[in-house]
C-alpha cells in the first residue's frame, strides 16, 4: 500500500466537503458497491450498475440513471491511478429516522482507496450463528460483520462464516462462498449477498460447462467435499 496515494471522496461529481460529510459520520441508511480498478477498468461493472440500480429502487423507490452512476465512477477513476479500490454508496440527502426520503435520493458518494488484492493463502474461518437483515441488498451499518471478524480472530481464525437458524452456511463476513465436491461447484442454498464475483465466477463457469448447483450445506457436511473458495472484490 502506497503511502502516497491520494484519497478521493466526492459526492454527486465533485469535492465532497466536511460539511458534506459530517451527518453522514453516523448515518446507517445507505448502499453501495465496493470494487477493484486494474489499469483503468472495472470487472462487471454492468453487475455493480445493476446492484445499486435495483438497491436504489428498493430502499428509495427511484434510482439514479446508470449514465450518470457511471460518470461519477468514470471521474474518480480518471483522478487517480490505473489500479485502486472503489467504492459508490447511495444514500438519502434527507438522511435516515426520516419518514420520507429526498426528492433528489438517492446521492452518490464515490470515495477511491489503494488498492488491495485480499488475502493470499488458505483462510480458517470459525462458524457462527448470524443471519443479515435485507440480506440481499449491501447495505452500511453492519456492525456484527466486524465483530464476529474480530471474535473469530481472537480465537484463531482468520475470519467468520455464517450459519443460518436452519443450520446452513450461507456466506461469511465480507465473501460469499463456493465448494467442489469433486464434480461441480456448489453454491450455499441459504440466504445471501448475490457478490459481484460470485455473479462473474458463474457467468463464466456456465460458459466453460463447469456444473454448479445449490444446495445446502452444514457444518457437518465440509468434511464429504474436496474443496473450499471465498470471493470478494
Amino acid at each position: 500500500m502506497s503511502v502516497d496515494f491520494a484519497y478521493q471522496t466526492q459526492l454527486n461529481g465533485r469535492d465532497a466537503t466536511a460539511a458534506d460529510l459530517a451527518p453522514l459520520a453516523f448515518a446507517g441508511f445507505a448502499h453501495f458497491t465496493a470494487m477493484q480498478v486494474r489499469d483503468g477498468k472495472v470487472r462487471g461493472l454492468d453487475l455493480h450498475l445493476a446492484r445499486l440500480r435495483s438497491a436504489s429502487l428498493e430502499f428509495f423507490r427511484q434510482a439514479m440513471p446508470d449514465e450518470e452512476v457511471r460518470h461519477f465512477l468514470r471521474s474518480a477513476i480518471e483522478r487517480g491511478p490505473g489500479d485502486q479500490s472503489l467504492t459508490a454508496t447511495m444514500f438519502s440527502l434527507n438522511g435516515e429516522f426520516t419518514p420520507t426520503g429526498a426528492d433528489a435520493d438517492p446521492a452518490i458518494l464515490v470515495r477511491t482507496a489503494p488498492l488491495s488484492d485480499g488475502p493470499a493463502g488458505p483462510l480458517r474461518l470459525m462458524p457462527v450463528d448470524h443471519e443479515r437483515p435485507l440480506t440481499t441488498i449491501k447495505h452500511v451499518g453492519e456492525a456484527a460483520k466486524t465483530f464476529f471478524l474480530r471474535q473469530a480472530v481472537s480465537q484463531g481464525f482468520d475470519d467468520a462464516a455464517f450459519v443460518d437458524t436452519r443450520g446452513r452456511i450461507s456466506e461469511a463476513t465480507i465473501w460469499n462462498l463456493a465448494f467442489w465436491d469433486g464434480t461441480a461447484i456448489i453454491w450455499p442454498d441459504a440466504a445471501v449477498l448475490p457478490g459481484v464475483t460470485m455473479a462473474i465466477l458463474r457467468r463464466r463457469l456456465g460458459k466453460a460447462g463447469v456444473p454448479q448447483r445449490h444446495e445446502p450445506v452444514t457444518p457437518e457436511r465440509l468434511k464429504d467435499l474436496e474443496g473450499a473458495a471465498v470471493m470478494n472484490s
